[in-house]
């Protein structure tokens, strides 16, 4: 992939730009094999899945710098000036044509881009608009999320949403958040919808997810899909009565893991993404095959602290986890570890905290891999990793 702003030394966010697509693959199962070869027998890799090379993100999270008459949408360099990055060849075409409109409406509605001058206790704070982050669903459609300093703008935002919604006919949700804090956080806790709707549809093969604005999704739909497949066939070979998915966003693994007969518990702490597998699995219910979603609930709640508590149900034959980059962490390593549960199926954006956690989890030992390249042009990846408890040793 060629990218003018790389070249430039503009944006370096695409690291591995300049080694060739099918190498960085490469480069990539490596790496992984390296990290969990030593700590588990290896299992049999399955062929890595690849990705498009660029327009493969489905969401946009650009940065507002500039002033109210020439906003600029993009990144900020080393020295804090706005880059525009409204072309870069990671998004899709329809992503692209959105930034357009977007910025026009900025314009438009007097949102000032946030910025700060100064350092330190001298440091000031001015205007309200910190970022847009845009998502595009498989079906073309657009959630749009202004996150602002205060509520100061959101008349404003009300006001003239109706005509960005004509010259951005694609928007369905549109919502502001609300992040008062100078810090290295990308959002606060208050969402305020802008829409009547409030969930986008992510349609994955046969499921459609309902993603609502604090909710997770991964950034590559195409490559998420092959995910699910794959963890849908090796949930199936094993068949497993009851199943928990714990880190289960909104409802991607189990979902599409669910079958007639098989109890599914989705644990997950965002309650906004709880609420939108909830929604998902009551639409699916009403729908042809609905038997198939008869016995699946979700939860708000911590994943270690639901299935380390005393007030857990009963163990189920096989649990899905999901973590963020940091892992499962040692308590839930070791409850799984002495749990007796057969079977884990560890989805991990992060090799080196899972082979930390396959550590801490001998008799859990990977019988099947497969690395999904999630993030081309990048040093990350997405690994699924099939673990079989191991035979006691007889005497």
């Amino acid at each position: 992939m060629q990218c003018p702003h790389y070249d430039a030394d503009r944006c370096r966010s695409c690291t591995l730009l300049e080694i060739d697509y099918p190498t960085q693959v490469l480069d990539k199962e490596r790496h992984v094999a390296a990290l969990l070869d030593p700590v588990a027998a290896a299992p049999t890799w399955l062929p890595a899945v690849s990705s498009v090379e660029s327009g493969f993100r489905n969401k946009a999270k650009m940065v507002v710098s500039g002033t109210v008459a020439e906003p600029v949408l993009g990144i900020l360099d080393r020295g804090g000036h706005g880059v525009d990055l409204t072309d870069c060849g990671l998004y899709p075409d329809a992503l692209q044509a959105s930034f357009g409109p977007l910025a026009a409406f900025v314009t438009r509605a007097n949102l000032e881009p946030y910025q700060v001058s100064g350092t330190g206790k001298r440091a000031q704070q001015r205007g309200e608009l910190k970022y847009l982050l845009v998502t595009l669903s498989p079906d073309g459609e657009l959630m749009v999320r202004f996150v602002l300093r205060s509520q100061e703008a959101i008349a404003r935002i009300r006001k003239h949403l109706g005509s960005l919604r004509s010259e951005l006919p694609a928007l369905a949700v549109a919502s502001a958040n609300i992040q008062p804090a100078h810090a290295a956080v990308l959002e606060g806790d208050l969402e305020i919808p802008l829409t009547e709707r409030t969930t986008l549809p992510m349609r994955i093969d046969d499921i459609t997810l309902d993603l609502r604005p604090q909710s997770f999704f991964q950034t590559n739909t195409a490559v998420a899909t092959e995910l699910y497949r794959q963890a849908r066939a090796w949930v199936d070979e094993v068949d497993p009565g009851s199943l928990w998915d714990l880190y289960c966003g909104v409802g991607g693994f189990a979902l599409h893991c669910a079958a007639p007969g098989r109890a599914v518990t989705g644990i997950e702490i965002s309650a906004e993404a709880v609420v939108a597998a909830s929604g998902t699995v009551e639409r699916l219910r009403d729908g042809d095959g609905g038997e198939r979603f008869r016995d699946v609930t979700f939860a708000a709640g911590d994943a270690t602290a639901f299935a380390v508590g005393p007030q857990r149900p009963g163990l189920p034959e096989m649990v899905i986890v999901n973590p963020p980059r940091r892992g499962i962490g040692p308590d839930l390593a070791d409850w799984l570890e002495g749990s007796g549960i057969e079977h884990v199926l560890y989805s991990s954006c992060n090799a080196t905290t899972l082979a930390k956690d396959l550590a801490a989890m001998p008799s859990l030992r990977p019988v099947r891999a497969r690395l999904l390249d999630m993030f081309p042009q990048t040093s990350h990846y997405e690994v699924l990793v099939l673990l079989e408890r191991a035979a006691p040793d007889l005497p």
